[in-house]
């Protein structure tokens, strides 16, 4: 009788313990399929964030003939702001607010870096753009990629795969070959080292807000729109700017909603998945978009070096763009 008994129970533990194995199993795929989907939509927010941005290079170098560098950047944060305002009101007419945590004191810090760093990099974006085509411009725009990478590895520890190095190396090697305007006397282009200076302004703006990203998107964009777009209207007013084509104003305001409010509101999502620096890896779409609509619009056709460089960049960018080994392991 006992150990009949002992016999069932046996069989009854070894059975449980086979449903536990087989609902941990199914538990575990679960959640893989969970993880993978929440990645795609994340690289999917990143990618059309990137696209909406994509419009910044062209249009800014189109309107720059009727508007001041300075108040130019300030208006592109304002019509970010302001049409990220519209899209708060609707939400809280029809009572979708959506129940997104709210900035404190404690992220002060990384607010006011955020707001400062905004103000500075659309400025020298613009200057550079003065002196450079809207095509190198674009392409330029991607050592963001590399700033943001460098700094979320050495003040925010952020880890970064082999793959990412490498990618890095070729967008790097691209951007020094699109900074010289002759490559025989290494003559440097003033507008290339703006632009540079304006991705490494983004590139510490990006961890900034990838510190952040945990909070209401609306609300990053609209403080970013309303400080970033203030200060810098104030500073071009200061230096003397004015507005002489009204037409213009609008114009910029509609650029800045799409190319800036939308396009951060979309990023900020997307951080908050993958991370600041594989964001802006993926982020890297965006100048050859850029670089496709400035040689419809301006029709330039570009030197040689470019299209050196931009087969450099299209290497970078695919090696940016996923994070996982170059060269898989067969397993034995």
């Amino acid at each position: 009788m006992i150990l009949v008994s002992q016999l069932i129970w046996v069989k009854f533990v070894k059975n449980k313990g086979t449903d536990v194995k087989i609902s941990s199993l199914q538990m575990f795929r679960k959640g893989r399929v969970i993880i993978k989907n929440n990645i795609n939509k994340g690289i999917f927010l990143a990618i059309l964030a990137a696209s909406l941005y994509a419009i910044n290079s062209p249009f800014s170098k189109l309107l720059l003939d009727y508007m001041p560098s300075t108040l130019m950047a300030g208006f592109l944060y304002i019509g970010a702001g302001l049409g990220m305002g519209v899209i708060a009101l609707v939400r809280k007419f029809k009572k979708t607010e959506a129940t997104e945590e709210k900035i404190t004191k404690a992220d002060l810090p990384y607010t006011l870096a955020m707001i400062f760093l905004d103000i500075a990099a659309p400025i020298f974006l613009l200057l550079g753009l003065s002196f450079t085509t809207a095509a190198n411009a674009s392409l330029l725009n991607n050592f963001e990629i590399v700033a943001t990478a460098i700094i979320a590895l050495m003040i925010f520890k952020e880890k970064i795969s082999p793959r990412l190095w490498f990618g890095i190396f070729f967008v790097t090697a691209s951007c020094v070959l699109l900074s010289f305007e002759d490559i025989s006397s290494l003559k440097f282009s003033l507008g290339s080292l703006f632009i540079l200076l304006a991705c490494v302004c983004w590139g510490v703006e990006n961890n900034c807000t990838r510190r952040l990203s945990s909070k209401d998107p609306l609300q990053i964009v609209l403080l970013k729109g309303i400080f970033s777009g203030l200060g810098s209207v104030i500073i071009g007013l200061c230096l003397g700017e004015r507005i002489t084509v009204l037409w213009s104003l609008f114009a910029v305001l509609l650029v800045g909603f799409v190319a800036y409010g939308l396009s951060i509101f979309l990023y900020v999502y997307a951080q908050r998945i993958l991370g600041a620096a594989r964001t802006s890896a993926y982020y890297a779409v965006a100048p050859f978009i850029g670089t496709l609509l400035s040689l419809v619009i301006f029709r330039e056709v570009p030197y040689y070096t470019y299209f050196i460089a931009l087969a450099l960049m299209l290497v970078g960018a695919w090696l940016c763009s996923k994070d996982e080994p170059i060269f898989k392991k067969k397993n034995i």
